[in-house]
């Protein structure tokens, strides 16, 4: 029996960093771009050592899920700010034409970005990882000197953006000092309020007074739209050219429009969670909508994406049914013969 927890206990963390990457790019710019793949150790590197860091650092100072979103942030500062230099480039992604710049910052790239980073990058694979190792959630998966290796590779992965895409996709630029100093000084405040203010406060990823969380399937019907929503709102649809609406609305206009998606989203979840009968598989609905709804963004690319990523859905479908299957396999295993009464859903 130990053997086995200490195979789990190793599983989790690459499991983790594993499916940060396939969540965060594997899924969505690889669909257009094939050449991601050959950037997969980089990504690894990057996205897995970081969440991990995020997560190990939540998990060890007793922070919960808003901890881990305000962390999600200042990970999106490090990646975008310093890393890709893509929030002050002005020609980085095509960012500063299609959407608002100003003040020297892509606003309308900087919030799309935060969406996707602190969902598809942090909150969606560990939510998926708890799932497969319940036991583990409360728990460091690292060692101290594992934590600080992670780090280690968290910032090596930063540099690599920096000195190996950025400087390939936009050559000479560099970030001014001020914005430099400015994204670390908000890289550090966010890391102190999530790891120092709101374990003190007890602050949780709760809204009280919620009513009945609906069956599953909307849970899953309503996180794709408003995903979808959220992504056209502010992104050019594959990531090429041609925005939604064209120019019914203008790029100020998009930011407010996606700001009150996002947020209202994020509330409708966390009012969902607290209701009784709130389980298992409402959050595997909640993560294929995100999920499914996040690939198909990209399937107008190009006919290649299009089969590519209609592909992609079609195994997150597949998978994301195999854990729903495997979750209540499990929930009916710690049944008691003959017991009439069934299991209260995890938390």
């Amino acid at each position: 029996m130990n053997c086995i927890r200490d195979r789990q206990w190793n599983r989790a963390p690459w499991t983790l960093a594993l499916l940060t990457t396939v969540c965060a790019e594997l899924t969505f710019t690889a669909i257009a771009v094939p050449f991601t793949w050959l950037l997969v150790p980089l990504l690894m590197v990057m996205y897995g050592a970081g969440v991990l860091v995020l997560r190990e650092a939540t998990v060890r100072v007793g922070g919960t899920w808003p901890s881990l979103a305000l962390l999600a942030v200042a990970y999106q500062l490090a990646e975008d700010g310093l890393g890709l230099q893509a929030l002050t480039s002005p020609r980085m992604y095509g960012a500063a034409d299609w959407g608002f710049r100003a003040l020297g910052v892509n606003w309308t790239y900087w919030e799309s970005q935060i969406g996707v980073h602190v969902v598809l990058s942090v909150l969606v694979p560990i939510t998926i990882t708890n799932l497969l190792f319940p036991e583990q959630r409360a728990r460091p998966y690292l060692s101290n000197h594992g934590l600080a290796g992670a780090g280690a590779l968290a910032v090596l992965g930063v540099f690599g953006l920096h000195y190996l895409i950025s400087a390939t996709e936009d050559p000479g630029y560099q970030t001014p000092w001020g914005f430099t100093m400015l994204f670390v000084a908000l890289i550090a405040g966010l890391g102190v309020v999530a790891l120092v203010v709101f374990p003190r406060r007890g602050v949780t990823g709760h809204v009280r007074g919620a009513r009945s969380a609906p069956c599953p399937a909307v849970v899953g019907v309503v996180s794709g739209y408003l995903t979808m929503a959220f992504l056209t709102t502010l992104l050019p649809l594959g990531l090429g050219s041609t925005m939604l609406l064209g120019d019914l609305m203008s790029p100020v206009q998009r930011l407010v429009v996606g700001l009150m998606t996002a947020l209202p989203f994020g509330w409708l979840v966390l009012r969902w969670q607290t209701a009784p009968q709130w389980g298992d598989r409402h959050q595997v609905w909640l993560i294929g909508g995100i999920l499914v709804s996040h690939t198909a963004f990209m399937l107008p690319s190009s006919l290649t994406a299009a089969l590519v990523g209609s592909a992609a859905i079609v195994a997150q479908v597949y998978l994301l049914a195999h854990l729903g299957k495997h979750l209540q396999r499990r929930e009916a295993a710690v049944l008691n013969p003959g017991d009439e009464h069934t299991l209260s859903q995890p938390e």
